[in-house]
């Protein structure tokens, strides 16, 4: 029995050119980029065309770009594949993609979502700003030997932590720049199959991130959430949550929490959900859920 999932990607997926094809074959695509701009006060679809790719990839920009390019996706499944898109039964997000998800579930408006979007790219860039920070995928190696070589190489008062669990064998750790590149160094040696710095402003998911969790808090406090309509995964305990209050919390805590992806993933396995559907940008989604069952089937949306 068909139980869609859709899968909405996070920072990272970005890339100079996408919406184009959304926009070119879905007016309802292009309506929402329309909205985007009258609420953003700029052309957020003509940064996603012409880039210049430092712009996109900066924090500021590329948080909302992924928001509604995933949502103008969205837009060309109702048309494409509108049995999709009534069946879906369950929905997670990575990171920034968690409140693309929960504008789908109905837990909050698409005006609301994109002006905290807009906003909490601009907190984690201001938090980013203030220490030079980072983000390192190793491959290769298990978690109990990641966080030895966090404790083994971070000097005192530095961060560095495990940022992301996202499929076996591929894990984030995030902090000092300095520490990053000693685990990167570290990781390498004691096997690890390869090593990436990731393109991204700062170190998301540690407690380099607090000043953005404070303003998030602050921000989240008065925005209307209501039930989710269908289950949401959460990024911090990777459990779908019905309460409003519950998820606005955990939202806030999601810019200093490591990313449970793998065990969201596994949770919505074992619940029987399939097809999955990765919804916007790229085929990174698609990738890690294949690293985490080889069976699991999956579709996407070419943006």
């Amino acid at each position: 029995m068909s139980k869609p999932a859709f899968l909405f990607p996070g920072q990272g997926a970005q890339f100079v050119g996408m919406g184009r094809q959304l926009v070119e074959s879905t007016p309802g695509a292009r309506e929402v980029f329309e909205r985007a701009k009258a609420i953003l006060g700029y052309d957020l679809l003509q940064v996603c065309l012409e880039g210049p790719a430092e712009k996109l990839d900066s924090t500021v920009y590329s948080q909302p770009a992924l928001f509604v390019t995933s949502l103008a996706a969205l837009e060309w499944l109702k048309v494409n594949k509108p049995e999709v898109v009534s069946g879906c039964q369950a929905a997670a997000g990575l990171s920034l993609g968690e409140y693309t998800a929960l504008v789908f579930a109905g837990v909050m408006s698409f005006e609301d979502g994109l002006r905290v979007v807009h906003e909490r790219g601009r907190a984690m860039q201001d938090a980013a700003d203030a220490v030079k920070s980072g983000m390192v995928s190793i491959l290769g190696l298990d978690r109990d030997k990641i966080e030895q070589l966090c404790n083994e190489t971070r000097a005192p008062g530095e961060v560095l932590e495990i940022a992301n669990f996202l499929c076996p064998g591929n894990i984030v750790v995030s902090g000092h720049k300095a520490a990053c590149e000693r685990i990167a160094e570290a990781a390498t040696k004691a096997g690890a199959m390869k090593t990436i710095p990731l393109a991204v402003a700062g170190a998301f998911h540690t407690s380099l991130m607090q000043s953005a969790v404070e303003w998030l808090t602050e921000t989240l406090c008065d925005l209307k959430m209501s039930r989710p309509r269908i289950p949401v995964i959460s990024n911090v305990d990777a459990t779908a949550h019905d309460n409003p209050e519950e998820i606005r919390n955990l939202l806030t805590q999601q810019v200093v929490s490591p990313v449970r992806w793998e065990e969201s993933q596994r949770k919505l396995l074992a619940h029987g959900h399939t097809p999955f559907w990765e919804v916007g940008p790229g085929r990174v989604l698609r990738g890690l859920l294949k690293r985490i069952d080889r069976k699991a089937e999956s579709d996407g949306v070419e943006c």
